[in-house]
């Protein structure tokens, strides 16, 4: 039921978030809309970055788009496969059970975008701005690095690269995997991995957020994902420390330029208040 197609995939995913923001937040996840309304008022500055969010977003939708554009015929996957070997293989070999791939699946197809998602709603509730801001920076990192290697630095999913010898075992679960999610994810997309990036950028973001209750929430998440992408078949070992390399440096910068954003703000209304009192 969960997976029969893109329409159930989206309805049970907004139900997704607004259980994580409830979790997370311990207020009503309504509200979380309430206070994204008063910051875009606030300040132009999330405006923009929301909109710089979702544009980048936008732009990875269409990215399958412009590389079919580019005439681009370059194919590092063998020269991955020479790196590591049949790492994902054995990890399957060790692990695969039958009962696991739904949780497995769930988790990737689910949590990645829901975890995101309910982070803004959570720091908005939180009234935690530094990581409401530094999520959004973050977010634009991770995908304005990740599709420049998408287009110059293609790698196959390590499932349809025959010698690596590993079975696609999401279709287990979700049958319809390519006809209904595929169009949202090439299938030489893979370095760096943007499962793992995302993920773990938002657990250590979690981390600096002071939490405890999302913390662990998206710890939890993060570690079944990036085990997910092997245990699926999908990702290299590669990809993952590439992605957990470009999570480490999202995260960062984010935050720094949060605070930086924030800074300004706050100078600014001190000046306002300066004045104020002066009249």
């Amino acid at each position: 039921m969960l997976y029969q197609s893109m329409n159930h995939i989206v309805l049970y995913t907004v139900a997704l978030v607004v259980i994580l923001v409830w979790i997370g937040a311990r207020r009503n996840p309504i509200m979380a809309l309430v206070e994204i309304g008063k910051e875009m008022l606030r300040s132009y500055k999330f405006l923009l970055l929301m909109a710089g969010m979702f544009g980048v977003l936008v732009l990875n939708k269409y990215e399958l788009q412009i590389e079919e554009k580019m005439h681009l015929s370059s194919d590092y996957t063998s020269f991955v496969f020479g790196l590591e070997g049949h790492f994902v293989q054995a990890v399957q070999d060790i692990f695969y059970s039958p009962w696991l791939t739904p949780i497995i699946v769930f988790f990737y197809i689910f949590m990645l975008q829901s975890v995101l998602a309910a982070s803004l709603g959570v720091y908005l509730l939180d009234k935690n701005r530094v990581m409401l801001y530094a999520t959004c920076y973050a977010i634009i990192i991770n995908y304005a690095v990740a599709i420049p290697f998408y287009l110059y630095f293609p790698v196959d999913e390590v499932w349809s690269y025959v010698p690596a010898g590993v079975r696609f075992t999401m279709l287990d679960v979700f049958p319809k995997f390519e006809q209904e999610y595929r169009p949202l994810s090439g299938l030489n997309n893979c370095f760096p991995s943007l499962h793992t990036s995302i993920s773990v950028t938002m657990a250590l973001l979690a981390f600096r957020s002071g939490n405890r209750r999302w913390m662990v929430i998206t710890s939890i998440s993060a570690v079944l994902i990036v085990f997910g992408i092997f245990y699926l078949g999908i990702h290299w070992l590669t990809d993952m420390i590439g992605g957990t390399l470009l999570a480490v440096l999202a995260s960062a910068v984010g935050v720094q330029l949060a605070r930086l954003t924030l800074r300004g703000r706050e100078e600014s209304l001190t000046v306002r208040s300066r004045i104020t009192d002066m009249r």
